[in-house]
């Protein structure tokens, strides 16, 4: 979520995890390369409209492809220790086939944080022909400059995007990123529970995603609920339907809620929302304990897990607050 009360960056910190950004040419392909801050200030030292920045290179550099909510937790860190010495401002650089799904999950791992948050990076690395590197990145440093309002959000060819409707939709291109029209289902946000805010330590947690598909088999539902897994995107058909005339399917989703897995659908659809209650294929998911994700995406619903869950909270707290708007994400 973001506030209404933009103010300039006096200060901001610029965190490189790697990427298309910066990569280099090695034996196997493009791969993550330290020395970044050095190009940076090469290629900016003409701008005098940017404000001041500082730069850390995370450990390790990673192709955003090898991303995991363990990382998360250290980038989190990273952010709130830039603030805290000083930086109004954080833009990270980062890989773009994760992008969508970091900046989703820093969105909920941040609440509370008072300042803006972006993430930018690449489709070609700085210094390749025809690249979108520097576009971006002096972009985004020049949004931040002038003012942004506080909370998360993704800055790509000249467009702010939300981190609850933002997918990656094109693997080649100059517009990898497009924000869904996603359905509305709350209107306000509740007082912020101490457990989730942002200075909180967090544990990561095994989420699954299972895509609905023609006659899915409920043996892969099973696998989930004996994998170990705290959570569940079941990504459902339509206004979040699924074979409810499956007797062996909603057993399943029963099973899955006995032993305390939280199930959370989301839309396979582009545009609109999960409303479980419009069909009868869609009410008795609802009746075998799955929860409406309304018009999260599955990064949004993936990330709001890994905090509600990562937060120690009692499952049927978390069960609550997935229907809870906590961070803008169904609105």
């Amino acid at each position: 979520m973001t506030s209404a009360s933009p103010h300039p960056a006096r200060s901001i910190m610029v965190l490189y995890t790697g990427g298309t950004i910066g990569m280099q040419a090695g034996a196997n392909g493009l791969t993550p390369a330290s020395g970044f801050e050095q190009r940076m200030r090469a290629g900016l030292s003409t701008r005098t409209d940017l404000a001041p920045w500082r730069f850390r290179e995370m450990a390790p550099l990673i192709d955003s492809a090898n991303m995991t909510p363990q990382y998360w937790q250290r980038l989190r860190t990273a952010i709130v220790e830039a603030i805290d010495s000083g930086c109004d401002a954080v833009l990270v650089l980062h890989g773009t086939d994760t992008l969508a799904y970091s900046a989703a999950a820093m969105s909920f791992q941040l609440l509370g944080l008072e300042a803006p948050v972006l993430f930018t990076g690449s489709m070609l690395p700085a210094g390749v022909a025809d690249s979108d590197a520097w576009e971006n990145l002096t972009g985004a440093l020049q949004a931040l400059s002038l003012g942004q309002p506080s909370g998360v959000q993704l800055f790509f060819h000249g467009e702010l995007l939300p981190p609850h409707r933002t997918a990656k939709v094109r693997s080649a291109g100059r517009h990898p990123f497009v924000a869904l029209a996603r359905t509305a289902s709350a209107s306000e946000t509740p007082a912020l529970p101490a457990a989730l805010d942002y200075r909180q330590a967090r544990q990561p947690v095994d989420i699954a995603v299972l895509p609905l598909v023609p006659g899915f088999s409920s043996d892969l539902l099973r696998a989930v609920i004996h994998s170990g897994a705290q959570g569940l995107v079941l990504e459902c058909f339509g206004s979040g339907t699924g074979p409810g005339g499956d007797p062996d399917f909603l057993a399943a989703l029963q099973q899955a809620h006995a032993r305390d897995l939280v199930v959370v659908a989301v839309t396979q659809c582009h545009e609109g929302g999960v409303e479980l209650d419009i069909y009868e294929a869609g009410s008795r998911l609802r009746q075998a304990g799955v929860l409406s994700g309304g018009g999260m995406t599955r990064e949004a619903a993936f990330g709001k897990l890994q905090l509600l869950l990562g937060s120690g909270l009692p499952v049927q707290e978390v069960r609550r607050l997935v229907e809870v708007d906590l961070a803008g994400e169904l609105r």
